[in-house]
């Protein structure tokens, strides 16, 4: 598949650096896959040797498997790749996050993975780049989608504990359990009572308090016993508990789903769940829009997302923009 560059293409296995005989991400198992971050449609089982920033290590090893072959290199760290000056930067995205950043043949190529602006507790803020092609993703490219401040979603989720516990129930939050799930913990009042996980979102907190990010203390959701109460307490759960024997545990509850989607009432009511907070591990609209500027690249490929919508937009306003066809999905259930 064109695109306008001379570092990149896409083949069937993925985003492929002929020069550097690398590739980005890659959905099919490739010899060398340098991966952007640990969400299961950027990491894939398969590759003979993968390449990654050092927080996201424990990640791939914990989700992919222990006998996988990992090699690490910090931010800004910058190897030589068959002549391709090869270096890995700050996305915002979540623990370990990078943008990939080639140079060779007088081309500065970026691969953002996914990325967001707004900086958070824990992670590395995004870092931007300027280069001469530019391939982001347009998960939430709609002008729709505009985020508040983290300290405002984390009052009103706090304001919503509160209000749980005058009322004699446990609050569910229903979040991706690798990166939005630490993200929502790093900011609750641990003052108000405790802090349930299910094991999947507790096996993640382990790994991000191994790599230094400090977090509120949790309680595996697995030591509750019969009779005991969970009365008052907050529970962070991926969205695949929803509906499960498992809430029983906790009694009278209340849910909620913590998701850029829930910037749209009609997906609370498809999830026919309580609370919607509208949070989101990627660029809003005008983030989006303010990362392509700055770059200063001559050549905008979108992928994963309303790829068309922000290539039109950007072609109007003077910019080489085209959608690129991948495997990447964006805001999904990452289980």
């Amino acid at each position: 598949m064109g695109t306008g560059s001379k570092l990149l293409k896409v083949n069937a296995c993925g985003l492929y650096c002929e020069k550097g005989d690398f590739y980005i991400d890659p959905w099919k198992p490739v010899d060398k896959a340098l991966i952007t971050h640990g969400h299961s449609d950027h990491a894939r089982w398969g590759m003979k040797k993968y390449l990654t920033h050092k927080c996201s290590y424990d990640i791939l090893k914990f989700r992919l498997g222990k006998d996988i072959k990992v090699q690490t290199v910090e931010y800004r760290e910058s190897l030589d790749m068959n002549g391709v000056k090869v270096s890995f930067h700050p996305a915002g995205h979540i623990l370990g996050s990078a943008q990939i950043r080639m140079e060779a043949m007088g081309e500065v190529a970026v691969v953002t993975g996914d990325y967001k602006i707004h900086p958070d507790k824990t992670c590395e803020p995004f870092e931007p780049l300027k280069c001469n092609t530019f391939l982001t993703e347009s998960t939430f490219a709609l002008p729709i989608y505009c985020w508040q401040k983290d300290e405002d979603i984390f009052n009103d989720i706090n304001s919503w504990w509160k209000k749980n516990i005058e009322t004699g129930k446990t609050g569910i939050v229903y979040c991706y359990s690798l990166g939005k799930a630490q993200r929502i913990i790093s900011g609750l009042d641990s003052s108000l009572g405790k802090i349930y996980t299910h094991g999947a979102v507790e096996n993640i907190n382990i790994i991000y308090r191994n790599n230094g990010v400090k977090l509120p203390d949790t309680v595996n959701a697995s030591e509750l016993k019969k009779g005991d109460s969970a009365e008052g307490s907050i529970v962070i759960a991926p969205p695949s508990a929803n509906g499960t024997p498992w809430l029983r545990k906790f009694g009278n509850i209340t849910d909620s789903f913590a998701s850029g989607w829930m910037q749209v009432r009609g997906n609370r009511r498809r999830r026919n769940i309580d609370k919607g907070f509208v949070l989101s591990d990627h660029c809003d609209w005008k983030g989006l829009l303010k990362s392509v500027e700055y770059t200063g690249a001559d050549n905008i490929l979108i992928t994963h997302g309303f790829s068309d919508i922000l290539a039109k937009y950007l072609n109007k306003n003077g910019y080489n923009a085209a959608p690129l066809e991948t495997k990447f999905e964006g805001e999904s259930e990452d289980e």
